[in-house]
């Protein structure tokens, strides 16, 4: 996805954060008949009561919810708190991309995404890696370099190797390809494309696999929620891996959505009919945006869509989860990249709860238990 300019790691913390979450808490939803889903939600095998969280919610559908975090972040100790308990996943949103883990060709740096491991660890959080082969953020001597086919295969089998095997056993999953396809369903012409052909993404897979055969393996990309010429590129394509035997675990779509742009309202028939071609199928960087300034008409509507995107995913028994790119307004990415644009995610500044959180949440509790 775009995102801001690459931060500058903070240190570790620790820190054992009590959220005390009740069900009143979950405002707007004391009325809701299927409230006693809530209560379920809340017992832990005859043990002492969960707080409810969204993550909480979706476990008991068998699905995990998550939000993006960016290392410096971390040193918002309200927020990184929030994360680390309402959550039971988290992507790191720079610290994992090329620039930050090979800023010198053949040097490694895994410091930015061990900070957040540690992190995840502390929190008992599952983590989705991000990302291993993307035509932004690539360090200079990568990107303004000049390479022969056979010198870039082995830079980019390298890499992969390297970063995989270092993150081997803890992360679940990796976005290997990340934003490969132009809108018209067209190959995206990045340095690997224009350097080695389409068969990068084939190679890419198969090395991460080899690094790590237990890690789910994804190919990942915006504005594929609903079905048009760009998610038809990636189901041919997907088709063919499958076919040839490249191992290919899942699908993620990123849903960065606007409210001025519609709804892909075949967003559940898109996501079936990858997850019948045996993919895992998961929303990878949800937030929906707006043009500022935020009213209560636009926040029903982008409520209503977080419902909507929620239950698209619940509908089909492969999409895995859900990952917000960041859950507050707080420290959005998107009024630095579209201006006039924002108050995309369920909290706002102040880390209070806006209607898409409860809109969510409804989705969640009102789901049958392993649906």
């Amino acid at each position: 996805m775009r995102t801001l300019a690459p931060r500058t790691p903070a240190r570790t913390r620790v820190r054992a954060a009590a959220f005390a979450s009740a069900t009143a808490l979950l405002l707007g939803l004391a009325g809701v008949p299927d409230a006693h889903a809530y209560a379920d939600a809340r017992a832990d095998a005859g043990a002492r009561p969960r707080p409810v969280t969204l993550d909480s919610l979706a476990e008991r559908t068998g699905r995990y919810y998550g939000s993006a975090v960016d290392n410096s972040e971390l040193d918002d100790t309200a927020y990184a708190d929030l994360l680390g308990t309402e959550f039971g996943s988290t992507t790191p949103g720079n610290g994992m991309k090329w620039y930050a883990t090979e800023p010198q060709r053949g040097v490694f740096d895994f410091t930015a995404g061990d900070e957040i491991v540690a992190y995840a660890q502390a929190h008992k959080l599952k983590v989705r890696g991000h990302t291993l082969v993307w035509h932004s953020q690539l360090p200079g001597w990568l990107e303004n370099g000049t390479w022969s086919a056979r010198e870039l295969r082995a830079i980019l089998k390298k890499h992969i190797t390297a970063e995989v095997r270092h993150y081997k056993g803890k992360v679940f999953a990796w976005d290997v390809a990340n934003e490969i396809m132009n809108e018209d369903g067209t190959y995206r012409e990045n340095i690997f494309y224009k350097t080695l052909g389409p068969g990068y993404i084939a190679d890419a897979l198969r090395w991460a696999h080899a690094a790590d055969p237990g890690v789910k393996l994804y190919l990942n990309d915006y504005n594929v929620e609903g079905i048009g010429a760009k998610s038809d590129a990636y189901y041919t394509l997907i088709k063919q891996l499958k076919a040839d035997g490249v191992p290919i675990d899942g699908f993620g779509m990123q849903a960065h959505l606007a409210l001025q742009y519609g709804f892909p309202n075949d967003m559940k028939g898109n996501i079936q009919r990858f997850a019948d071609l045996g993919l895992d199928v998961a929303i990878t960087e949800l937030d929906i945006r707006m043009i500022l300034p935020s009213d209560a008409a636009k926040l029903a509507q982008q409520a209503d869509w977080y419902g909507q995107v929620t239950k698209a995913c619940l509908a089909v028994r492969r999409c895995v989860g859900i990952t917000l790119w960041g859950y507050s307004d707080r420290h959005s990415w998107i009024p630095p990249v579209f201006e006039g644009q924002g108050a995309a995610l369920p909290w706002d500044e102040n880390l209070r709860r806006k209607p898409a959180y409860d809109a969510i949440a409804h989705a969640l509790a009102t789901a049958k238990k392993g649906e």
